[in-house]
């Protein structure tokens, strides 16, 4: 028996939409649910800040259909179901942490707790610093303590650990994680790819405007060619690259790596072949090798780098 799909919160229909001759989005189709984390990922200028603008109800589109909750996400009563962390945000300097969740707090039919709201964001102790005082990641925990304040049924997230230590991080997750069990809706955008594979329910790649590919990380990560083997051997590429589940072979120096389907049936051929087989090591595809060739599929050169997390 199939799952029921979760309910819809946003969506993007053949949203067109352009700044002069640039074609920020071209003919976008986007779906969110309740309950699902959601990354949009691609390199500066695939269109993610667009798709997040007209979510937000900043951009109007110029062609197609934006619905938030079902409405407009211009209308107040669509807006107050949503909760925003920008990568750049602008706040009183001299407002104080827990002055600034209040204000916010005001603007929601059913606000968390402001002690809740400043646990949740790891502010305990900082309510009476004023914004312009805290430190940068602080200043980012205060960004995302104002976007769930008012427990929005979809909250946007823009790069939101820029800043952040490993630890805060890893804390940030772990919130974003409990959002997601409460039911809520989450879009990330970021360029930790290590970020998106831990936290995504579904990716969605952007290159240039358009989806090109969607899917779980998972499934996007099986779409890269599977798993790499790499090891010292005298073994040459061309009777390797016969192997059955061998899609490429070639040298790092003294190395060959394999990329292959079924890591286990070629290993037992290469240790048959060389019994002298050294410093063999098998690793998982990632999502940075699927995201590189799908965007080198399309053209692309540069994507986001991996955390060093």
């Amino acid at each position: 028996m199939n799952a029921t799909p979760s309910p819809l919160v946003a969506r993007l229909q053949g949203v067109t939409h352009r700044y002069g001759s640039l074609v920020a989005l071209d003919d976008v189709d986007l779906d969110i649910h309740a309950g699902e984390v959601l990354a949009l990922l691609g390199a500066n200028g695939a269109g993610k800040t667009t798709a997040l603008g007209l979510l937000t109800g900043l951009l109007r589109p110029q062609c197609g259909r934006v619905e938030l909750c079902g409405g407009d996400p211009r209308a107040a009563s669509s807006r107050r179901a949503l909760g925003v962390m920008l990568q750049e945000a602008r706040l009183p300097e001299t407002l104080r942490v827990g002055e600034l969740v209040r204000q916010f707090s005001a603007a929601y039919p059913d606000p968390r707790a402001e002690a809740e709201t400043l646990a949740l964001a790891g502010l305990e102790g900082l309510e009476a610093r004023p914004y312009g005082a805290l430190s940068g990641g602080q200043q980012r925990r205060v960004q995302f303590a104002l976007a769930i304040c008012g427990r929005p049924r979809i909250v946007l997230v823009d790069e939101p650990t820029t800043g952040l230590d490993v630890e805060a991080r890893r804390a940030f997750w772990a919130v974003l994680r409990g959002l997601r069990l409460e039911g809520a809706a989450l879009v990330l955008t970021t360029h930790y790819l290590e970020e998106a594979d831990a936290l995504a329910d579904r990716v969605v790649v952007m290159h240039a405007g358009r989806t090109v590919a969607e899917g779980t990380p998972m499934q996007l990560k099986a779409r890269s060619g599977g798993t790499r083997v790499r090891c010292r051997s005298a073994l040459g590429l061309d009777d390797l690259r016969t192997l059955p589940g061998v899609s490429e072979a070639h040298r790092e120096g003294d190395r060959l790596v394999l990329r292959c389907s079924d890591a286990d049936a070629v290993i037992r051929e290469l240790l048959r072949r060389d019994p002298a087989l050294a410093e063999l090591q098998v690793v998982p595809a990632s999502l940075e090798d699927s995201l590189l060739e799908l965007t080198n599929e399309e053209g692309q050169g540069a994507m986001p780098h991996r955390s060093a997390a």
